[in-house]
């Protein structure tokens, strides 16, 4: 005597449970998501606030490949560097960066804190060729 099974197993997903569960991870990520703070840079964009008389020539730091540093024209040394940012510090001017393609990255990095330690704008440039 075969005995069978009256009860069968349903071949049928239910979708609602699902749906839910992925709605609540949406909101859940999209909350999250907003109180994140990106880690990014401190950038000062130009302005037009200022006239066009107080244009001045922007002093220039550039970078040789042997990590020597020439400020406006002239050889400075390692010694005299924070002492020429301290003074543009003091003056309120800015300071452009050209570093050599071929710079050691730490001679860029230190000129970079040193801008930064005394509040001086930077800005990262290409050297003339």
């Amino acid at each position: 005597m075969a005995l069978k099974k009256k009860s069968r197993v349903s071949a049928e997903f239910s979708m609602s449970s699902l749906t839910d569960i992925i709605f609540l991870l949406l909101i859940f990520f999209m909350l999250t998501s907003s109180m994140v703070i990106p880690n990014a840079l401190n950038l000062k964009l130009p302005s037009s606030t200022g006239s066009s008389q107080s244009i001045t020539r922007p002093n220039k730091l550039v970078i040789q490949s042997n990590g020597t540093y020439v400020f406006n024209g002239g050889r400075v040394a390692d010694d005299q560097l924070e002492q020429q940012i301290r003074s543009l510090s003091r003056s309120g001017k800015n300071l452009t960066i050209a570093p050599h393609p071929k710079t050691e990255n730490q001679h860029v990095v230190r000129v970079m804190d040193l801008a930064f330690k005394y509040k001086v704008n930077t800005v990262l440039a290409e050297p003339d060729q």
